[in-house]
């Protein structure tokens, strides 16, 4: 029976259900659109869950297979198939998808619009990480980031409107470098088909290989936040609602590593060997860079988003060792990030519809006024540090231990950066939730029980991972190790 029910298929397709729901919903019926979201949320969690508790790492490889001919004479398939590499992904958005729908319960402006979008733009994400053809993959990242801009331009705040425009003008010029990629390996390869596998074992010309992963490398790095093409992340995070933040930072910039590690690494396996040290030296770029610029942040989200910025530069740096640990490392890191910095932006979000600030040098003492919200921050600030049982710390001394043997200079950098990161992160956490209280917050309401549960789900989900990194570490390696076996 499990062999044979299209869970794949079930995960693609229930977001978009819900979607269509929503939209012959009544504006007024709010708590049905809630109750909708919620629900095609929890579905698409527990299918996940399903998958990950039936997937055989013993046979390892791509698993839950679906092919079907859409455009035979063009070589289109609705192809799905997920491994060790995208199945912790797939876990990541399911999470963050429920939490974040969750976390918006209180929503009360344009609520039917807000969920619609959200759950458009959840289509494209498991899309990507399910599709195994490059033709619906680049449709399902275009859907992906199109919501954005209406998200955060008409929900955000901060600047909306100019966050909204950067983000989607980046991203869209890192999309229009994937799409000629696609289509140069497409005739390349003399096959005529967009079937990632089967390009992937007739194998391309090393020097289609060079220009190949040059434009995926770029074209995808815009998403995954690589140096110097990371300016409208921490922009988009500031404007952007608290679960699309969540979303935009947990799991939207994740779509770009994976895109590099898919099917730039996967198709262009010696175009990563002849552009390594480029990538290494940005990814190490980026770790410094957001480590230092967050130190000198009084906005919570700007401090989150450079932070992200430099532990996006983490799972770069991994990718560009080539090596089994480091990609292993790498995919971790994404996962562990994901989940940490959804949990940063949902108690950020709550914080800042209490106070309406996100300013440092105005808050002070809320662990006093809002004990909870504060625990889960905290709690995040030292998953990013790389505290020992938090998720993180697995995936960063993986990525440490492999890219100094890699690139000694490039990896001593990068635990620098880390160092600075950590300071910068203490920092933070002594000035706003520690110290004298600010006593124009005094009467800030906490979180209620209701609203502590979402948060608590991410929070538990770190030190899961954390006490227990076999969970995430076996899976993953059963797809890393074959992988890092093409670069030699």
């Amino acid at each position: 029976m499990d062999n044979q029910f299209p869970y794949l298929s079930a995960v693609l397709l229930t977001p978009a259900l819900g979607m269509l729901v929503i939209l012959f919903l009544p504006h007024r019926s709010t708590r049905a659109v809630r109750w909708v979201s919620l629900a095609s949320a929890g579905l698409c969690l527990g299918l996940t869950l399903r998958l990950y508790q039936i997937y055989d790492q013993g046979a390892a490889g791509l698993q839950f297979v679906e092919r079907v001919p859409w455009v035979e004479s063009l070589g289109i398939f609705w192809h799905l198939g997920v491994d060790g590499i995208s199945l912790p992904l797939v876990l990541l958005t399911s999470i963050v998808f429920f939490t974040g729908v969750w976390t918006m319960w209180e929503l009360s402006h344009r609520v039917k619009e807000f969920f619609a979008l959200m759950l458009l733009m959840i289509v494209g994400v498991y899309g990507v990480f399910l599709s195994l053809d490059l033709f619906f993959l680049f449709v399902w990242y275009d859907v992906s980031l199109f919501p954005m801009y209406p998200l955060i331009a008409i929900w955000g705040s901060t600047r909306k409107e100019y966050g909204a425009l950067k983000l989607t003008l980046y991203l869209l010029a890192g999309s229009a470098l994937v799409l000629p990629g696609i289509l140069y390996v497409y005739f390349q390869s003399g096959l005529f088909t967009f079937d990632l596998v089967q390009i992937a074992q007739a194998g391309l010309a090393p020097d289609v290989q060079y220009l190949g992963f040059f434009l995926f490398l770029f074209g995808f790095g815009v998403l995954a936040g690589l140096w110097p093409f990371h300016t409208w992340s921490p922009v988009g995070h500031v404007a952007a609602p608290t679960a699309v933040s969540m979303i935009h930072a947990g799991v939207l910039m994740k779509l770009g590593a994976y895109g590099v590690l898919r099917v730039g690494m996967y198709l262009c396996p010696q175009g990563l060997v002849e552009w390594s040290p480029l990538f290494a030296l940005l990814a190490t770029a980026g770790i410094v860079y957001g480590a230092l610029v967050g130190l000198a942040q009084t906005d919570l989200k700007y401090v989150i988003g450079y932070s992200s910025v430099s532990h996006m530069g983490l799972v770069s740096l991994g990718l560009a060792t080539m090596t089994a640990g480091g990609i292993s490392g790498s995919v971790f890191q994404m996962f562990a990030h994901g989940i940490m910095t959804a949990l940063f932006f949902s108690s950020v979000g709550h914080v800042y519809d209490r106070t309406h600030t996100k300013l440092i040098p105005e808050m002070g003492g809320m662990a006093k006024v809002m004990p909870r919200a504060s625990f889960f921050f905290i709690l995040a600030a030292l998953a990013g540090i790389g505290v020992p049982c938090l998720a993180s710390f697995w995936a960063e001394l993986l990525v440490f231990i492999n890219g100094y043997r890699a690139y000694p200079v490039l990896g001593v950098a990068a635990v620098l950066g880390l160092v600075v990161s950590a300071l910068f992160m203490l920092r933070v956490v002594q000035k706003t939730f520690y110290g004298e209280r600010n006593e124009r917050h005094g009467q800030a309401p906490d979180m209620t029980l209701a609203m502590t549960l979402p948060r608590a789900m991410l929070a538990a989900t770190i030190l899961l991972f954390g006490l227990a990194p076999r969970l995430a570490l076996d899976l993953i390696n059963t797809a890393t190790t074959p992988l890092a076996g093409m670069f030699r």
